[in-house]
């Protein structure tokens, strides 16, 4: 069971589930090298060619999708710029080069990200440890005639993921990502002359025309399964700047009318949720519940794209076929946004090859380094991208090429506050909301609580 409760478990469970040892690999382009120029490659070019003799040392987590796919996107980076690479990665990559960087021996760039046990990610950037990597946007895809803002979409360079200081500036490069959303069977919809809503009012209308026919307008999981439903909803009703301060527990924040229309949308869709939903929303059950879609007993549930392989073997309903949407959005022609975790790239401050390590960079964008990588099943959110893949992939990934927008981010860690349990607070409170054992008012109040109590322990 691949149970969603946050992008962070979901990564560590990824990197745990393998073993492995580190590996060290440097690349070359040899006799049939590309000459070298004599001069340092220009910032806003990763066209220019590189300055003669330059090896980066680029430190890569090992997780599910294997370490192969490194070995191959460093050798094509060789042969596309002359730039040599030694490579190491690792599934507990923290301890293979946490000892050298304590002693001054950085990599020129690292794949690793926030999240982890390790909290190496977290330590460099509380430490101002990153490179400001803003310039490596305008440079142009080694290999292409694009800059790198042009390929990487929407929404995944505008998160505090990736400019953690909130100061405008991009720090961390994103990497490989899962989008979630709204997972609903399109042979029900085809078969009713149904259209998927667009804004919540077309939602509630919906659910009014379901009712009539048996059928409940939402299911989940467990009450889990709504941070990144949550989250999504956050980015709806007041944009990024308001995600922000929400998620880290600004003062006054859920007293806002933002705020409230979050808070309405949930109250009413619990009013819209099967009713047999919280008796089996638990690691046991969730499977049932997660069967209400495929025996269209409800339209929607929240989930991310490893469902399709969790019920692969479930019966369902004649002409069943997956489909998978953002979350509609507050009013015809707002903003739809669709959750998503991805992982980081980035250059520490104190890497000696900063300029040819940020072509490497822009090199992950380029279309023959998707490809590789996409080869292990790793993919990036790279506009177009996902025209080339094939079945259900492509309509999962397609999701952000379709006029979604990312979603990105989570609550704020704090120090340890006894008794406050803040994603079961927002999240799991969803089950008393729906068996009507709690109001919004009470909701609320919870939510203000332990947002009081967390801010006071955000860590600095």
């Amino acid at each position: 069971m691949k149970k969603f409760v946050s992008i962070f478990l979901v990564l560590a469970l990824m990197i745990s589930s393998f073993a492995g040892c580190a590996k060290k690999d440097e690349t070359n382009t040899g006799a049939n090298a590309t000459p070298a120029a004599t001069s340092e490659p220009a910032k806003e070019e990763a066209t220019e060619t590189p300055k003669p003799d330059v090896t980066i040392k680029v430190a890569a987590i090992e997780t599910a999708y294997g370490a192969d796919m490194w070995t191959k996107v460093c050798a094509a980076f060789t042969a596309k710029t002359g730039i040599k690479v030694e490579l190491t990665t690792d599934k507990s990559l923290e301890d293979v080069i946490g000892a050298g960087m304590k002693a001054g021996d950085y990599p020129d760039v690292v794949h690793l990200a926030t999240g982890r046990p390790a909290a190496l990610t977290e330590t460099l950037i509380k430490e101002n440890g990153l490179e400001d990597i803003t310039d490596v946007l305008s440079m142009t895809v080694p290999g292409e005639d694009k800059k790198v803002s042009d390929k990487i979409a929407g929404g995944f360079t505008e998160s505090s993921l990736t400019n953690p200081y909130n100061d405008g500036k991009t720090y961390m490069a994103p990497m490989f990502y899962s989008p979630c959303g709204l997972f609903f069977n399109k042979g029900l919809f085809a078969e009713k002359g149904w259209t998927v809503p667009t804004t919540w009012d077309e939602m509630w209308e919906l659910g009014d025309k379901a009712k009539a026919d048996g059928i409940a307008l939402f299911a989940y999981p467990t009450a889990g399964y709504f941070d990144a439903f949550f989250y999504a909803l956050l980015y709806e009703v007041g944009g990024a700047d308001f995600f922000q301060k929400a998620t880290t527990y600004a003062d006054g924040i859920w007293d806002t009318a933002e705020a409230n229309k979050a808070f309405d949308i949930v109250e009413k869709l619990a009013s819209y949720t099967e009713k047999s939903v919280p008796s089996n929303a638990n690691n046991d059950n969730y499977l049932k519940n997660q069967q209400l879609i495929l025996d269209n007993k409800a339209l929607f549930m929240p989930n991310g794209t490893w469902v399709v392989g969790e019920m692969k073997d479930a019966p369902r309903a004649d002409g069943f076929e997956w489909g998978f949407t953002a979350l509609p959005a507050i009013a015809k022609g707002g903003d739809a946004y669709s959750y998503t975790w991805f992982e980081q790239l980035w250059v520490p401050a104190a890497a000696e090859n900063k300029d040819a390590a940020k072509q490497f960079v822009a090199y992950m964008y380029s279309d023959e380094a998707a490809q590789i990588f996409a080869e292990s099943g790793a993919i990036q959110p790279i506009v177009g991208f996902a025209d080339k893949l094939e079945g259900d992939n492509k309509m999962f990934y397609s999701i952000y090429d379709n006029g979604a927008k990312a979603a990105l981010g989570s609550f704020a860690a704090t120090d340890p506050v006894e008794g406050v349990n803040f994603a079961d607070t927002v999240f799991g409170t969803v089950n008393s909301l729906v068996s009507g054992d709690k109001t919004k008012a009470q909701w609320i109040e919870l939510v203000k609580k332990d947002s009081d109590l967390l801010r006071a322990a955000l860590k600095q």
